[in-house]
């Protein structure tokens, strides 16, 4: 069995005019966010031992607010950035971790999301896959390469303002 983990990245600030989109960083809010998804995880023991991550400043912000353990192994690729669907899963594809976290961008990640599972959770928020939205799915599975849309099963389904 393989968990999949896929978070978009927390609350953004897009007040700074003069930085482009690869380099917003995330606002206060974002911050608080980021840490409290962070105990989330540890709270419901779900941690990943491999991290897929897009290059952009806001999601490394945002995995550096989870504060996982430090000997995850971590992949910070600019194929993440503004991934498309099919781009998500054929990097996923290729994963080694039993627990994947993937942090990533709409409308990618949520489109992602909405195409892996087998069932959508009863959410409200699940289609708009708002900042920092995370969902956990499972995978019957021995590789990666054998996960597709529609074959995840979700655990659960959480949203900052969940917590």
């Amino acid at each position: 069995m393989k968990r999949l983990i896929l978070m978009r990245h927390a609350k953004s600030d897009w007040s700074g005019e003069a930085l482009n989109d690869h380099d917003r960083t995330l606002n206060d809010r974002g911050r608080a966010n980021a840490h409290a998804l962070g105990d989330w995880l540890r709270d419901v023991g779900i941690l990943p031992d491999e991290v897929l991550c897009s290059s952009a400043v806001r999601t490394q912000e945002t995995l550096a607010g989870l504060d996982l353990p430090q000997r995850i192994n971590t992949t910070i690729t600019r194929k993440l950035y503004l991934a498309s669907q099919d781009q998500i899963l054929s990097l996923l594809q290729r994963a080694t971790g039993n627990s994947v976290l993937v942090l990533g961008h709409n409308p990618g990640v949520g489109m992602c999301a909405d195409d892996i599972v087998a069932t959508a959770p009863d959410h409200q928020q699940f289609m708009g896959f708002p900042t920092g939205a995370t969902l956990i799915a499972d995978f019957d599975v021995e590789d990666w390469s054998d996960a597709g849309w529609g074959k995840g099963r979700v655990v659960t389904f959480v949203v900052p303002r969940d917590l």
